[in-house]
């Protein structure tokens, strides 16, 4: 019988299509960048998780995921404590499923799949009752079109600097035009390039960033109307209605399934 360790490399070279690990993690908890042949679901049931991708940074509450496909590498940031249950799934069982990083919802049904599947044996018979369990849970794996924290990350080493500052300090308020004297460019020139490599504008970037920020306060149990004051924003309500606005839900809610 295959030994199910605590190993992560065991789980690449496991018999059946889906292996599941359970791990308990404590706050602040950082796992190295790594990459795995097959593709894995970040879950966890409590707390927040930050994945981070050469590409960008991906952040979800107990009630979502984060897809990652085989051979991206990716590091995992905890913030709060977490039970984290990560699936992984050999790449050809899942090529309808993104080639890219993307957030999957996790509805009651995929959490209790998910739970069940973390104490299958990696040798389960597809035919059995196990193997019926893990054939319902791949199917409940759909992405989600909700909203998510993404910050893309810059390749630009100018750009990147920027941004490192920002996540430094994300609630400092400096202008387009201080950080284009920053580094001796125009305005619009600074502009155009930032867009053109993350997506963003560079107000929306340092947006993202404060909303990563308030995450990870949240996640260590912080009050909102402290959160809102050490983000730099005029009220608790104001910093609410950005959160609510961006995530769909307000910062209260987020860690609410």
């Amino acid at each position: 019988m295959f030994d199910k360790s605590e190993n992560r490399d065991d789980y690449q070279h496991t018999p059946g299509p889906i292996a599941a690990m359970a791990r308990d993690l404590a706050d602040a908890h950082f796992i190295e960048p790594h990459r795995h042949r097959r593709a894995q679901l970040v879950y966890g049931t409590s707390g927040s998780l930050m994945v981070g991708t050469p590409h960008g940074t991906w952040v979800v509450p107990a009630h979502r995921a984060v897809w990652v496909p085989g051979g991206v590498e990716h590091s995992v940031r905890v913030a709060g404590v977490v039970t984290m249950r990560t699936l992984y799934l050999d790449p050809n069982h899942c090529r309808e499923l993104p080639d890219h990083c993307t957030v999957i919802s996790v509805s009651p049904l995929l959490r209790e799949l998910i739970e069940a599947a973390t104490r299958i044996p990696v040798d389960y018979d597809p035919d059995s009752r196990d193997g019926r369990v893990m054939a319902l849970l791949r199917d409940e794996l759909r992405p989600a079109a909700i909203p998510a924290l993404q910050l893309p990350m810059p390749a630009d080493p100018e750009l990147a600097g920027i941004c490192a500052e920002i996540l430094r300090c994300p609630h400092e308020d400096r202008s387009l035009q201080d950080w284009a004297d920053s580094r001796y460019l125009s305005r619009r020139t600074l502009a155009r390039r930032f867009r053109a490599v993350t997506g963003y504008s560079l107000g929306q970037w340092r947006q993202q960033a404060r909303l990563l920020a308030a995450v990870r306060m949240l996640a260590a149990g912080r009050p909102v109307a402290l959160i809102a004051v050490e983000l730099g924003y005029d009220s608790p309500s104001a910093f609410s209605a950005m959160f609510r606005r961006e995530l769909g839900v307000s910062p209260s809610k987020y860690f609410v399934d």
